[in-house]
Order: C-alpha cells, then sequence, then structure tokens
C-alpha cells in the first residue's frame, strides 16, 4: 500500500482532433470529472475561436480550468499546476475519477511529469522592450531570437502568440537558461493512464478547415469585434489563432476569404508542432477509436494500484 498512487486519465491530441468529444463519453462512463489543460480555453469572452465546451456540454459533465482570468491578465504555467493539482485532489476525495484533458503541452507535462516550476516574476520594463521590438520590427523577429536561446520552444509555443513569444523571452533573459530546460521533472503523484487521439492527416485537415468554417458561421466576428470594445487592442494582438486574423480583417488588411485561409493554415501549423511534442512522450498510448480509449480506460480503472 505504500506505493498506491491515485489514478488520472489523461487525453491528448492536436487541436480539432475529438479531445472534447472523447472526454465527455468516457466521463459519462466512468464517473469522471474533466479538468481542462488548454491555454486558450483559460481565458474568458473568447468562446467560439478556442472552441470551448458548450454550456450544454459543461452541464452533462462538470469542467473546471475553463474561463478562469480576463483576457488582459497572466496565467502561468506554475498558476495552471497550482489550480490542477488542487482540483483534482478535490475530484479524487468525492470517489470521481480526474479527466486531464487538453492541447497544451507543457500543461499537462507540468502535472504528469510533476515539474518543478521555477516562479519567475513578471518583468514590465523588460516587456515593454519586447513590445516595441515586435512594433518595429515584426512578431518573427522575436520568434527567431527565441529560438536562437531555445530551440525547443519552438514545440510547444504558438509562433503567432506575442504573449507566450515574450513570456519565453523573458524567463530565457532573466535566467540566462533555455525557457524548455527550467523545468525539473520530480516523481509523480499520481498513476497515470495517457491516452493520445491519432488521426490520419487528410482527416485531421478536414477537421480542422470544418471547424474554422463552423467558427465564422457560429460568429467569429462579431465575437472578436465585443473583444475589441472590451480590450485594448494591443490586448489582443498578444493573443492567439482565429482572433488575430479576425483582426486584421476588421481593421482592412485582409478579405474574409483570407482570414479564414490564414486561420485554416495558422492551425495546421500549430497541430503539427502539437504532435512533434506529444511524440516525445513514450508512455502516450495511441488510439485511433473510442473503443479502444474505453478498453484502455476499463482495465487501467480495473487495477488496484
Amino acid at each position: 500500500m505504500g506505493n498506491y498512487k491515485p489514478k488520472l486519465i489523461v487525453i491528448v491530441g492536436p487541436t480539432a482532433c475529438g479531445k472534447t468529444s472523447l472526454s465527455l463519453e468516457l466521463a459519462q462512463k466512468y464517473n469522471g470529472e474533466i479538468i481542462a489543460a488548454d491555454s486558450r480555453t483559460i481565458y474568458q469572452d473568447m468562446n467560439i475561436g478556442t472552441a470551448k465546451p458548450s454550456l450544454e456540454e459543461r452541464l452533462k459533465i462538470p469542467h473546471y480550468l475553463i474561463d478562469v482570468v480576463q483576457l488582459d491578465q497572466e496565467f502561468t504555467v506554475a498558476q495552471f499546476k497550482q489550480r490542477a493539482l488542487s482540483i483534482i485532489y478535490e475530484i479524487l476525495r468525492r470517489y470521481k475519477v480526474p479527466f486531464l484533458v487538453g492541447g497544451t503541452g507543457l500543461y499537462i507535462s507540468s502535472i504528469v511529469n510533476n515539474l518543478d516550476i521555477p516562479c519567475v516574476p513578471p518583468d514590465q520594463k523588460l516587456r515593454k522592450k519586447l513590445e516595441k521590438k515586435i512594433i518595429k520590427h515584426g512578431l518573427d523577429y522575436l520568434w527567431q531570437k527565441l529560438i536562437k536561446l531555445d530551440p525547443d520552444a519552438a514545440t510547444f509555443i504558438q509562433k503567432q502568440n506575442p504573449r507566450r513569444i515574450i513570456r519565453a523571452l523573458e524567463v530565457c533573459l532573466k535566467t540566462k537558461k533555455p525557457f524548455s530546460q527550467l523545468r525539473q521533472k520530480k516523481e509523480c503523484l499520481f498513476n497515470v493512464l495517457q491516452i493520445g487521439i491519432k488521426l490520419n492527416k487528410k482527416i485531421l485537415i478536414q477537421r480542422i478547415d470544418r471547424r474554422t468554417e463552423q467558427m465564422i458561421k457560429q460568429g467569429l466576428v462579431e465575437e472578436v469585434k465585443e473583444l475589441m470594445k472590451k480590450y485594448p487592442s494591443e490586448v489582443l494582438a498578444l493573443n492567439t489563432i482565429g482572433y488575430q486574423e479576425i483582426i486584421s480583417l476588421l481593421r482592412g488588411d485582409i478579405t474574409l476569404n483570407e482570414a479564414v485561409d490564414l486561420i485554416k493554415k495558422n492551425t495546421r501549423q500549430y497541430a503539427r508542432r502539437q504532435m512533434t511534442w506529444f511524440k516525445k512522450d513514450k508512455t502516450i498510448k495511441w488510439i485511433e477509436n473510442t473503443e479502444e480509449a474505453e478498453k484502455l480506460v476499463k482495465d487501467f480503472l480495473k487495477q488496484r494500484y
């Protein structure tokens, strides 16, 4: 009994692969509750473009760490780990099964590998300096600077996400070490089953394209308009795929068709980077259908330890 660790089920995969539907099905069947591990759905007001689980889905099964902070607030990996651990233990205390579900590799790793993440406080002076460099030289200039300091950062930071790039550079410059190496692994706190959703490349591209078109129909342009009224444009500019392209549209820089094509392209690139990250983890069991996932979960929950 001394080696006993509580069970945690993790579901990972690239964006648009079907994590939400699979996790809902499994959580309903196996008395589970869901903790979102997604660096986009933590933000309030960004609903359509982040493909958040619907309110109806969240009423079926409790979801946590969605709509945690406002768009102009900071939410670090260290904060995610602290909040997620607290929620996982609370779910376990109620004799339910915690499902950690998402596509943000560093969030997942912070729990699965019990990462010891150094707390590097924000340096507003440095951030303003880096933001000015974006205005002067463009975002790609900072991206190249980051990749030079930390090549591995490309596997878990979106190339189109200034906020994450600035944070990674901030940590690199303050600690004089690569951001990706400042995460020491410790003994895992849980008995973990990691399930990865594996889709044929062609099918994943079709799903990304279909979801992008669906977001436009659901009112993504209107959502971004409302966000631009609520937040300063520079805050929005430091955001994510699906939003920056629509901002460019609303500013008259590109057409709607161009914005849609850009979202599709940027999402495909992001999905590739997600898979690069997850493929490094040899403990992930890759599945191609719900039946395979159900068998893995059923067998895992039967184990005594």
